[in-house]
């Protein structure tokens, strides 16, 4: 009669007991591994962010009211309203700010970028200064500015009649003509500093050699920005920019606690007509048509950036 021997360890120690049921356990792949560690995030980012967003867009397609309960569809009845009514005014408005609030921000921190990869003195202590304005929340800076454009003990008051600029003091904020442009100049003082940091990173990474060359073949300070610097800065340009302008595109606290939309809705932005439509209005439906339109002119603007990249090789 034959006898089964035990299986042994490999290196000749007590023999290992054999699997139960005589088959081996079975162990988890990477990839089953990797999802198992991911499906905590991903629970969490439905239930916050996807059930939200497909909740409220598909809202678009009724008529709902946030004091009154039940819906009626009305299929693409909210859109078309607002297509045929305040949609372009809000959209110009959006648009002025989103490109001022990136502009204006880039410059500033372009410039003093370049001014702080010199060997200025005291840079580090500029540095750190200058990144001041970006540490202070959203909030305060929108208080702080209200109290800078006051009509009666502003600071740009007091500071442009003692220039002799103005006669009288002005209502900056309260004024249609004046208010996007107060806005955007909050706005640019608390977005420069981050752009700053990011250009002076890419500053710091152009091979002084380039410069060197350059300036033996006798090019000037400002053809060897165009013809070295700019080239090597174009892929964190890009990238600034795009996320300036999506930022811009959905900014909403600085907006409503310096004008609330106002004066006559000269300020008001998408981000701010959704809000007073759904929380003011009470009006859930046209708030859900204007968020969905919202979103596809913000993903048409990634869709252009990224095909633009992929085509210059950038990505």
């Amino acid at each position: 009669m034959s006898t089964e021997t035990a299986p042994r360890d490999t290196d000749g120690g007590t023999p290992a007991p054999p699997p139960a049921g005589g088959r081996p356990p079975r162990s988890l792949g990477d990839g089953a591994f990797a999802a198992l560690l991911m499906l905590p995030a991903l629970a969490m980012l439905a239930a916050i962010v996807v059930y939200p967003l497909v909740a409220s867009l598909v809202t678009a397609f009724f008529e709902q009211s946030l004091v009154e309960p039940g819906r009626t569809f009305v299929g693409l009845q909210n859109i078309t309203d607002l297509l045929g009514g305040d949609f372009w005014r809000l959209l110009r408005q959006t648009l002025v700010f989103t490109v001022g609030a990136t502009v204006a921000p880039f410059l500033v921190g372009l410039g003093l970028a370049l001014a702080l990869n010199t060997r200025i003195r005291g840079r580090a202590t500029l540095r750190g200064l200058l990144l001041i304005p970006w540490l202070v929340p959203s909030v305060v800076v929108s208080f702080l500015w209200m109290w800078i454009f006051n009509a009666n003990y502003g600071l740009a008051n007091g500071a442009l009649e003692a220039l002799g600029l103005i006669d009288a003091p002005r209502a900056w904020l309260a004024a249609p003509g004046t208010a996007m442009t107060a806005v955007i100049i909050a706005k640019t003082w608390a977005s420069f500093p981050w752009i700053m940091v990011m250009l002076l990173a890419g500053l710091q990474t152009v091979p002084v050699e380039l410069h060197e060359a350059a300036e033996t073949d006798g090019a000037g300070a400002v053809q060897r920005f165009f013809a070295v610097t700019l080239p090597h800065l174009r892929g964190i340009i890009g990238i600034v920019l795009l996320l300036e302008l999506i930022w811009n595109f959905q900014h909403f606290d600085l907006i409503y606690v310096m004008t609330g939309g106002g004066p006559a809705g000269a300020t008001e932005t998408f981000a701010t007509a959704v809000y007073e439509t759904a929380f003011q209005g009470f009006d859930l439906g046209r708030a859900g048509a204007l968020g969905l339109l919202w979103m596809v002119l913000l993903l048409g603007m990634v869709a252009i950036y990224v095909r633009r990249s992929e085509r210059e090789g950038q990505l």
